[in-house]
């Protein structure tokens, strides 16, 4: 028992002292070991009361040896509790720190009745038009405006003959056959989506060296002579919105139940920009230019 107690004077144990070895204890020893925690390092505890450290053998010496064991059996005989630092009711999920605010739930929250708002007016009763500054003159009304939006803007996606030669010696363009923005989409020449037309552009142009033919909304000089150079053709087809979603997607109407539409006419600014207007369904067969197309046909 000198052994215990001196054991606690020097608080090498965190553990707990069971009732029936309190009235054998000096007050004073039974006070320090409850109410005081030990100042060596908690590494040395284990689950299981101590483990090999410097502690465990200090406290083999003192029990009466090396051929004591420290388990948590022996220390519940000499009436001590080991005492884990890990509890499974000591486990918790991941919660916030602050929960958040339940406003209207009593007055014992501190945030019942008007819920932080106050008596009365507008943001008692809830939320302003946004922009609204209380009658002056807001924001956006008092900055000039800048710029425009041209309403007969269009947007091309480009594609350059060295990609269509390249899908041509691929395999997955056939030459022998006409060339429509159907075909470039389906073979990936360009990509999905395609709002005002599809622009022929002349980079690789050296790369097409037998003749081809195409029908796009767009084509450049270079492109042209290029493509005319080789004896293949270039003509320039008009599509509306719902022309392109025809030639596009055919089986869309089929699906719906609806015929095709009709080609639709250019509007007077793009009469002049075109050759003549789409085929539908997706034409497979190019049309020659007569010699007054040629002629007339813009550069």
């Amino acid at each position: 028992m000198a052994a215990v107690t001196r054991l606690l004077r020097r608080r090498c144990l965190f553990s707990v002292i069971s009732p029936e070895l309190r009235p054998q204890l000096p007050a004073p020893h039974i006070t320090s070991a409850c109410h005081t925690r030990p100042n060596f390092p908690l590494k040395t505890l284990g689950s299981s009361g101590f483990s090999d450290g410097s502690c465990s053998s200090y406290l083999r010496n003192l029990l009466g040896g090396s051929h004591m064991s420290t388990t948590s059996g022996s220390l519940s005989q000499l009436g001590l509790r080991s005492y884990s630092l890990l509890s499974l009711n000591d486990l918790r999920d991941k919660v916030p720190r602050k929960q958040k605010t339940r406003k209207g739930r009593g007055i014992g929250s501190g945030k019942g009745k008007t819920a932080g708002r106050g008596h009365k007016g507008q943001k008692a009763r809830g939320s302003g038009k946004l922009g609204f500054e209380g009658g002056q003159t807001p924001l956006r009304r008092r900055l000039p405006k800048r710029g425009f939006k041209n309403p007969f803007s269009l947007t091309f996606q480009p594609v350059g003959l060295g990609k269509i030669a390249f899908l041509i010696n691929k395999g997955k363009i056939d030459s022998s056959e006409l060339i429509t923005m159907k075909t470039l989409k389906d073979t990936g020449a360009i990509g999905k989506q395609i709002k005002d037309g599809v622009r022929l552009m002349g980079r690789g142009a050296e790369k097409i060296k037998w003749p081809i033919h195409l029908e796009v909304s767009r084509v450049t000089v270079r492109a042209k002579e290029a493509v005319e150079a080789a004896g293949g053709t270039v003509r320039k087809v008009y599509y509306n919105k719902l022309g392109f979603r025809a030639l596009l997607k055919p089986e869309w109407f089929e699906k719906k139940g609806r015929l095709l539409p009709r080609a639709a006419r250019p509007p007077p600014k793009q009469r002049d920009k075109v050759d003549s207007i789409g085929r539908l369904p997706a034409p497979t067969k190019p049309i020659p230019f007569s010699a007054e197309e040629k002629e007339a046909s813009p550069r």
